[in-house]
């Protein structure tokens, strides 16, 4: 019937997106946190509801959730997660890189940063916050 194919349709559709989250999020999962002997995901910081993904727009945005409200590396994850999906994406993505709302006391202007090209361009040429990204999106041992 229409009904049911329908229902197949919306069925696969909501499938392959969340095969494409995951697969993003497989991308993500291990970034080490710059503070703590952790993963992203071990911490909860991003899992797989964090991604999003527009295929046809090819948009990709990633909410992520410090573990506090006032959490002084949410900056550097956020670089750490752009990094990452723009050295493991096709360049035609869009990588949209957030804060989850009401999560860190400077939501909006870590969202600014982390939005404005010249400010991630700049914060990737000082070396002292590369090597620090570097480190966490470096392979863990074990």
């Amino acid at each position: 019937s229409l009904l049911s194919c329908y229902s197949l349709l919306i069925w696969c559709h909501v499938s392959i997106i969340t095969l494409y989250s995951l697969t993003f999020l497989h991308h993500i999962r291990d970034i080490k946190d710059p503070e703590h002997p952790y993963s992203l995901e071990d911490l909860n910081v991003v899992n797989e509801d964090s991604v999003e993904i527009n295929d046809e727009l090819s948009h990709v945005r990633v909410t992520f959730t410090p573990t506090v409200e006032h959490c002084s590396m949410a900056t550097i994850i956020g670089l750490c997660l752009r990094v990452k999906l723009m050295r493991s994406l096709p360049p035609r993505y869009k990588v949209d890189i957030r804060l989850t709302p009401g999560s860190h006391a400077t939501e909006a202007a870590v969202n600014k940063q982390l939005s404005d090209k010249e400010r991630v361009a700049a914060a990737l040429e000082n070396s002292n916050l590369l090597d620090i990204v570097e480190e966490c999106l470096s392979p863990t041992l074990g």
